[in-house]
């Protein structure tokens, strides 16, 4: 009997990844991950043509059975339909109000039903409620921290998109206060001095009070951001992946000591399958009655 694989794809705006997917063992097929990089400023025959050659690549080893294939793509989209809605955000505007999903099929000549789209900050949490660090858990929250806020929630073992990046927070919105440009701003209104991000400043923690304080700041600030959404879904698990989460240990003590002191008890835990985390999300779409 076959193995059931599934391929999960990532799109962003500047590449594509694609890896085969053991559904059973909830792991990456070895040596079938295919990168390339894509234009989104390029035509739409241009873009799906590199998507479909990687997909293709991808499949080749795969000789029998159905192909399918689970896709984590960023928003707005249409993802029962899989029809583009991205339109002013610089990037895949050729591919506005086009149905991909009937696209692909024919190119790939895939049926359109064996074809599933994921939003992207969505595909990285379940990922990892499939396969990685909130596996088993009900109610969880993922928090992807980078250049923007990436947020998703999964409630009954179901990730969408939470799109929590502009909701309002302090004196604007979330995303003012938990991405890469608040360190930097906040680092140089401390102390004067100019940094390029948030990994120069965990190197200087040891040695610079600034910023230590940027640090604990941050986790204060990231602690009063989540207790009402976990006060609201009854989240038992908080993931946090993206650039941010490798200075994790600089803001933690912050962050769990402020949640511990509001009553909250919810774990947090960084990203186990990393950039794995959406190929593998993604792909689960295609049997979800795994999980």
């Amino acid at each position: 009997m076959e193995k059931p694989v599934a391929l999960g794809v990532d799109i962003g705006g500047s590449h594509i990844t694609a890896a085969l997917v053991d559904l059973e063992t909830r792991t990456l097929v070895k040596d079938s991950i295919k990168r390339s990089p894509v234009d989104s400023q390029e035509s739409k025959e241009v873009i799906l043509s590199a998507w479909c050659d990687i997909i293709n690549k991808a499949f080749k080893n795969i000789k029998n059975g159905a192909r399918n294939v689970g896709i984590a793509m960023p928003g707005p989209f249409n993802y029962n339909e899989g029809i583009s809605l991205i339109k002013e955000q610089d990037k895949f505007k050729a591919l506005y109000q086009i149905n991909v999903k009937k696209e692909l099929s024919k190119r790939l000549d895939i049926p359109a039903d064996q074809i599933h789209f994921i939003n992207d900050a969505a595909g990285f949490l379940q990922g990892e409620v499939f396969a990685g660090a909130a596996k088993g858990n009900t109610n969880v929250l993922g928090l992807t921290l980078g250049t923007g806020l990436g947020s998703s929630l999964c409630l009954n073992y179901k990730a969408f998109d939470a799109d929590l990046w502009n909701s309002e927070f302090l004196d604007g919105i979330a995303e003012d206060y938990l991405a890469t440009r608040w360190f930097v701003k906040r680092f140089n209104q401390l102390s004067g001095k100019v940094v390029a991000g948030v990994k120069e400043l965990v190197e200087m923690v040891e040695t610079d009070h600034h910023a230590t304080m940027v640090f604990m700041e941050f986790g204060n600030n990231l602690a009063h951001f989540l207790i009402p959404i976990i006060r609201q879904h009854k989240i038992d698990t908080v993931i946090i992946g993206g650039n941010i989460a490798q200075s994790f240990n600089a803001f933690a003590p912050e962050l769990i000591a402020t949640l511990k002191g509001n009553d909250i008890e919810t774990e947090i835990k960084i990203s186990e399958l990393k950039e794995h985390a959406a190929l593998i999300g993604a792909a689960s779409c295609c049997d979800l009655s795994l999980i």
